[in-house]
């Protein structure tokens, strides 16, 4: 069961109680705002601990706020579940919590297993040991013996792919190198709860597939994941479940979809209007706008219809509405953005941009526009495959200078025949000729 603000839902009935590796039950953080206020309570909690007199405490002191109020899940063996929510929410207070690094203030957490915590991956190396003596010290602290670490010594250097630095100092190391090697130290431990903070984009594209596939094989063993990640594509491709923080509180909890969603809808509250494949964003007030606002997205068809989903293979159109004033002198812009895929690596899959391809877009301005008008992005053929994506846009008055942008803008492409086995459309002609037979009849004339 899990708990929330007094309601109980069930994510899994037919689990036996056994398979929980971790409880967070009720548990509830409070941080100062002010230093010296903070450092006063701090000396004050701690004389009062060593005196046995320092109690579970519900009550704020003044400056105080409670980054995590009264959170409560469970998480079941081979089950990954994702964090979501703004900056502030909580996120990286209740990993830490977990992996025992601060204590709450109220509550508790129950863990059945080992815990690897991925929170800031070569943080804990001593920058004068050599890489070799800090995976023995690093995987040490996670609770393996010195012959588990011989056993395992090889394929820890295999995966992080130190090569012959890895006798030389950490200092001597890039942030890369640091990286990748904290990331095969802890998932090397065989861990039964791995805790991942904002650590999944380490190294380059090939170290980030081999990180993908080592955490799938690990959960098929049954190890379970937490996920903190601002990348909605990071959350829907490891994560089977999701919990959404707001100002320490948890919101909702359920199926990774339904809680992006949520948490998408939040966000473009505040931020915009977001409808099946179109998003509006408020107007601006006068004296924040650059000169050129971004109204709404949305893709058109070949009729120049708005339509909810492009189809693969078919003319599509990305539409970008706008207002532009006058008195900003702005006469033209370029458009660049990328689309990446909701699933699989998350990586880019294509990007566009107007400047690369020395297009300058003439831009309409006026200061009480009856109608607003339109840039469009036009693809004669739409070689997405089926599926869901998203759009970071950018508008531009050069290669530097952003006028507007877009951050995140999902939309889904649909299939007008066959593409189970496609990665990408190709546009084609099929034809039937005899042009063999053409030239030897001329030939022989």
């Amino acid at each position: 069961m899990i708990s929330i603000n007094e309601q109980d839902l069930t994510l899994k009935p037919q689990d036996n109680e056994s398979d929980i590796v971790l409880s967070v039950n009720g548990v509830s953080k409070k941080f100062c705002r002010d230093l010296k206020r903070s450092l006063m309570y701090g000396v004050q909690d701690m004389s009062s601990e060593l005196l046995g007199l320092r109690g579970k405490s519900d009550k704020l002191r003044p400056k105080e706020f409670w980054a995590l109020d009264n959170v409560s899940f469970q998480l079941r063996r081979g089950e990954s579940l994702g964090l979501v929510g703004k900056n502030g929410s909580g996120k990286s207070t209740l990993l830490r919590i977990i992996a025992g690094l601060i204590k709450p203030d109220t509550g508790f957490v129950e863990v059945n297993g080992r815990v690897a915590p991925l929170i800031a991956l070569g943080a804990g190396f001593n920058p004068i040991l050599t890489g070799r003596e800090n995976i023995y010290a690093n995987m040490s602290i996670l609770g393996l013996s010195k012959k588990e670490i011989d056993e395992r010594f090889d394929e820890v250097i295999d995966f992080a792919e130190i090569g012959d630095a890895i006798d030389a100092p950490v200092q001597t190391y890039s942030s890369g190198m640091a990286a990748r090697l904290g990331f095969a130290s802890a998932i090397h431990t065989e861990p039964e709860i791995l805790l991942i903070d904002e650590v999944l984009a380490v190294g380059d594209i090939k170290f980030r597939a081999k990180c993908y596939c080592k955490l799938d094989e690990l959960r098929q063993k049954g190890t379970s994941f937490v996920l903190v990640s601002h990348q909605p594509q990071a959350i829907l491709t490891v994560c089977n479940s999701a919990i959404y923080l707001l100002k320490g509180q948890l919101i909702e909890s359920g199926d990774t979809y339904s809680i992006m969603n949520r948490y998408e809808e939040d966000l473009f509250g505040n931020n915009g209007k977001k409808e099946l494949g179109k998003i509006t964003l408020p107007e601006k007030p006068r004296h924040e706008s650059l000169g050129f606002d971004i109204v709404s997205m949305f893709f058109r068809d070949a009729e120049g219809n708005c339509i909810q989903s492009p189809v693969s293979g078919e003319m599509a159109s990305l539409c970008i509405q706008y207002k532009a004033y006058k008195d900003k002198e702005i006469n033209e812009v370029y458009v660049s953005f990328v689309i990446s895929e909701l699933n699989g690596e998350s990586d880019i899959i294509l990007r566009i941009s107007s400047f690369d391809d020395g297009q300058a877009l003439g831009i309409v301005t006026g200061e009480n526009q009856l109608r607003f008008s339109e840039l469009q992005v036009q693809m004669p053929y739409l070689c997405l495959k089926p599926g869901s994506y998203s759009i970071k846009l950018f508008v531009k008055k050069d290669s530097l200078y952003t006028l507007d942008f877009v951050e995140y803008f999902k939309f889904t492409v649909v299939a007008n025949g066959s593409m189970s086995k496609c990665l990408f459309y190709q546009p084609r002609i099929w034809k039937s000729t005899d042009k063999v037979a053409e030239n030897m009849m001329a030939k022989t004339e």
